[in-house]
């Protein structure tokens, strides 16, 4: 009986794993970590979700098998934020399907539509169901840059040139993690010209839509006329909403591979909780203030985190959008590396970040730092820092 199996033996260790290890032993040691790693968000969510989760909950007949492409109604929800956020017209029937987060969406979607030798263009640095959920499906990862400039588009076309065989899928993840760039229409209209062309679909994570900010509003490639025809496009509640543990997300857009990831969902699962998915048409349906005082929350963390970070000796972008910073690992510490430097800082200074290794080989030199903490929190964060540099510059 073998042991070698053959997906796992297609996924290396999880690095960001290893540093959640050590920060949970530090913690149940009694050590006061600041956690600025994970994306968690620290807030609950609006009051009168949480009621409508119980509400429906305490229904007797609320407890059995949901729908696996999710309830009508929440589906409906999902087409009326697509239409009063960006403009964009979806029929919750055949062009709207609930996922368990877009994490889950993004694997069944590869498992959906990839083969094995299929060849797949993913961003890297990139969060990592973007180049696993299809590794895990058998295919095969071309990496493509993020930064959305004249070298991203050099490298979508000699992927085309020289790949064999040609590409089939492109993921895309803007507001991206780890990085935080952001683009515009105009790189959204280019993108759909270019994939209608080279026959190949378009996956965009817009997971952090809504967490954006200095007043510019992140864009959806399903805005550009047409790209329906060759896009989809996934969102998440969990930031916007402060529903992470709830797993609640969409997959909008083309309806052939809308139907492809509905069916194979229908072979997995049953669909979320269908008070969890009643509690997300509240949310989608019902005041909107929650979204604007979550983004003037992490804004106001931005700004502390790159005053108080530059003021500590370690200078850092700041980030026009999502809930994380992607900085270069500080002068003098570039040598450790960034799992080695994220180790070092979670143990002196009790201040625990992403080793951007994580995130793939381009991420190698940097951390993603996470707006998870509350001001005063970030501000401790970086006087420990201050002193975990003044005493390794000594």
């Amino acid at each position: 009986m073998s042991d070698e199996f053959y997906r796992i033996k297609r996924m290396p260790p999880y690095v960001i794993a290893e540093v959640n290890a050590m920060r949970h032993a530090a913690r149940q040691a009694g050590r006061d970590i600041i956690d600025l790693g994970m994306g968690n968000p620290d807030q609950p969510p609006p009051q009168h979700v949480i009621d409508k989760l119980c509400e429906v909950a305490s229904k007797p007949d609320a407890h059995g098998y949901s729908q696996s492409k999710g309830i009508p109604g929440l589906r409906r929800a999902q087409a009326k934020y697509y239409e009063r956020r960006f403009g964009v017209s979806l029929d919750p029937e055949s062009e709207v399907v609930v996922t368990m987060g877009s994490k889950e969406g993004l694997s069944s979607m590869a498992t959906a539509i990839s083969a094995p030798g299929d060849v797949i263009l993913a961003p890297s640095p990139a969060y990592p169901i973007h180049t696993y959920g299809f590794i895990i499906a058998g295919a095969t990862i071309r990496s493509v840059p993020t930064t959305p400039d004249e070298r991203y588009w050099r490298a979508l076309e000699n992927a085309m040139a020289f790949t064999v065989p040609r590409p089939t899928v492109l993921v895309v993840n803007y507001p991206s993690n780890p990085t935080a760039e952001t683009v515009d229409l105009a790189f959204y209209e280019r993108l759909v010209d270019w994939a209608r062309d080279n026959n190949v679909w378009v996956l965009s994570d817009l997971a952090y839509s809504e967490l954006y900010y200095d007043g510019n509003p992140t864009r959806s490639i399903l805005e550009v006329p047409g790209a329906k025809d060759v896009a989809v496009e996934f969102t998440s509640m969990s930031k916007t909403y402060s529903m992470a543990g709830w797993r609640m997300g969409f997959c909008v857009g083309n309806p052939k591979l809308i139907a492809a990831l509905t069916r194979v969902k229908s072979y997995l699962d049953y669909g979320a909780f269908t008070p969890i998915q009643a509690a997300a048409c509240a949310a989608l349906n019902g005041p909107q203030d929650v979204v604007e005082q979550n983004r003037q929350r992490y804004q106001a963390r931005r700004d502390v985190m790159v005053e108080s970070f530059t003021r500590a000796g370690w200078e850092i972008p700041s980030p026009p959008a999502s809930m994380f910073t992607w900085a270069k690992l500080p002068p003098g510490f570039e040598h450790m590396g960034s799992l080695e430097f994220s180790k070092r800082l979670l143990q002196e200074a009790e201040v625990a970040v992403a080793a951007g290794v994580g995130f793939g080989e381009e991420g190698e030199g940097y951390v993603r730092i996470a707006m998870v903490e509350n001001e005063q929190r970030i501000r401790q964060a970086a006087r420990n820092i201050k002193k975990f540099l003044s005493d390794y510059a000594r």
